[in-house]
């Protein structure tokens, strides 16, 4: 695989995101937030951090609950779910990286059903690269990006915390 260069400006975008997250939360009640593994656990992380919400944070690795786990099979770094607080009736604050078919986001709302019913449910991206085929949206998004067919975008996160975010060739 190789990447193109220079990378996006992830840490501009993580910003972006808080600043949008936190303008949008205001006022909500009974606020958890929860990452999807791995990029959305990172993201969760560093804004349940900054908004005093440590506490209230979870983790979901949604490979179960993929409507295409038979076509792909089980990735060898799955990680055990961890929601140690009530869902049902909380606003559940769901983060993930890369918003693309939407069908991680459609299995992450399933699992968070396993543990309850929350009163409401929205959704932080980094990034949005399109491609939907499913009828979600983010609720705070911190940019789009199009990438051609065969790429992908990838977060990472380096020994100090900080992300990048680059262009992924197959």
């Amino acid at each position: 695989m190789s990447t193109t260069t220079p990378p996006l400006d992830a840490e501009a975008l993580y910003q972006k995101l808080a600043q949008h997250v936190r303008a949008g939360l205001q006022g909500a009640d009974n606020v958890a937030i929860v990452g999807i593994h791995s990029g959305g656990a990172w993201l969760a992380e560093r804004l349940a951090a900054e908004l005093k919400l440590s506490d209230r944070l979870g983790f979901i690795d949604v490979s179960f609950y993929r409507d295409d786990f038979a076509e792909k099979g089980l990735r060898s770094d799955v990680k055990p779910s961890q929601i140690g607080f009530d869902v049902e009736g909380a606003t559940i604050l769901l983060v993930d990286d890369i918003l693309y078919t939407g069908r991680t986001t459609r299995a992450a709302i399933n699992e968070l059903f396993d543990y309850g019913r929350p009163a409401r449910i929205l959704l932080a991206a980094l990034v949005d690269r399109g491609g939907r085929e499913l009828p979600i949206a983010a609720d705070f998004l911190a940019d789009t990006c199009e990438v051609g067919p065969q790429q992908s975008l990838q977060l990472q996160r380096a020994d100090d915390g900080r992300f990048s975010l680059t262009v992924v060739h197959a």
